[in-house]
């Protein structure tokens, strides 16, 4: 067994400590790599962005609801690993006026295509339009791995 891979992070377990959050604006999730927690993962970063002081209807939270949505999707259904987690983050940059979003999971050999170059979905398809999604609501986005263990996709956008 190679003793030189880090053991799988600790998933959610619905204590306070699991989320990271700080009045400097910075978020941190941690969740495990299904479904549900993609799911869920949106609704925690849309209340977070209540506290920072955009209501839930607000055009920066609806924004943010659907780019940490589908780059939460991706995370589960392309870079998910059994027994691995993905890891939501969210800063508020440039005096919060710009929100960067990195949705960061266990599967670094999946990785998107480059900004730009998304694949177009067939017409009646029923998937394969996130990132396209990404790359229309967000002023900018990316991918990078800081460990060969991990990926992260970014995305950012102006919130005021």
């Amino acid at each position: 067994m190679n003793t030189e891979i880090a053991p799988p992070p600790t998933a959610f377990t619905g204590r306070s400590d699991a989320m990271l959050t700080d009045s400097e604006g910075t978020f941190t999730v941690q969740l495990p790599g299904t479904r549900k927690a993609a799911r869920l993962v949106r609704h925690l970063a849309v209340r977070q962005l209540a506290v920072w002081g955009w209501p839930h209807d607000a055009r920066p939270s609806r924004t943010a609801g659907h780019l940490v949505g589908e780059l939460a999707a991706n995370a589960v259904t392309h870079g998910r690993v059994p027994g691995r987690d993905f890891r939501l983050g969210m800063v508020l940059l440039d005096d919060a006026r710009t929100l960067r979003i990195e949705v960061t999971d266990a599967c670094p050999e999946a990785r998107p295509a480059t900004p730009g170059a998304a694949p177009e979905a067939k017409p009646l398809a029923d998937s394969g339009r996130g990132l396209l999604i990404v790359q229309a609501l967000s002023d900018h986005w990316g991918v990078y791995s800081k460990t060969p263990y991990t990926k992260t996709v970014w995305c950012q956008f102006t919130v005021t």
